[in-house]
């Protein structure tokens, strides 16, 4: 994961431009000129898929925070605070785990500009409602706590305990949620990208990439190979990393 990071963020050192059309070196094999070969459009392939890292890990993290701040926000208020107001929020947060996302992403991205901040914002809005269950969760069981109890006795306000109790104490399985997070939202927009509604040409993606490459799925099998890996990977590390906090952070699963 630090090696696909790390690569991505320093694309632009690459000698090429991502986006240039050489149509005398197009559909070229890998070489020591062009690492992954280059595309139809002569393209070089390695410098896509890196600004398609670029893109990619960009709508993961950004869409990961939206989530995680909505997601925390409705939890605290719902768990904390409980009753009718608990009720509610819990329904209208049912509502959004019953709803079939992927079918609504794409006619939102349909109906709405194509952009990075359309994919972050749609992608939040279809995310937050499983990081809302785990924080309503936590917050009821911390409310009951000693600590909290007499935070409340000697005065303290129902923000200034949320602040310096509830979400310190939650930041464990939120985190968990979170590194899970990501991985959701590459493969959901790689997943948009693939079908043309995610960042538009010639911006490169890893999903985009995936769907120009698949009209020489038969002859130049290795187009398709190079993105998908790297989703592949990216995917799984985030995937891992989430387990590996969920050890640390909570170390009652692993005993």
């Amino acid at each position: 994961m630090i090696v696909i990071i790390i690569a991505s963020l320093l694309a632009p050192l690459s000698p090429y431009d991502p986006n240039a059309i050489d149509v005398s070196h197009k559909m070229e094999g890998p070489s020591v000129s062009h690492w992954f070969g280059t595309d139809d459009y002569g393209r070089d392939y390695l410098t896509r898929a890196l600004y398609g890292g670029r893109v990619s890990l960009t709508v993961g993290f950004c869409a990961m925070l939206v989530t995680v701040f909505i997601g925390t926000a409705i939890g605290i208020l719902s768990g904390y605070i409980g009753g009718k107001l608990d009720t509610l929020l819990m329904r209208f947060t049912d509502i959004f785990l019953a709803l079939p996302s992927m079918l609504l992403m794409v006619v939102m991205n349909a109906f709405l500009r194509p952009g990075l901040v359309t994919l972050i914002m749609v992608l939040s809005i279809f995310s937050w409602a499983s990081v809302a269950r785990i924080t309503r969760a936590e917050a009821m069981s911390l409310k009951e706590r000693d600590f909290v109890i007499a935070s409340k006795n000697l005065g303290s306000g129902s923000i200034r305990i949320a602040v310096t109790h509830i979400v310190p104490n939650i930041l464990g399985p939120v985190t968990v949620a979170a590194s899970l997070g990501v991985a959701n939202a590459i493969l959901t927009e790689s997943s948009l990208s693939f079908l043309g509604l995610g960042v538009q040409i010639p911006q490169a993606s890893w999903g985009s990439m995936l769907e120009g490459a698949q009209a020489h799925i038969m002859d130049a099998p290795m187009l398709a190979v190079y993105p998908g890996v790297l989703i592949l990977f990216t995917v799984l590390s985030f995937n891992l990393l989430g387990d590996v906090l969920r050890t640390a952070l909570e170390p009652k699963i692993a005993k």
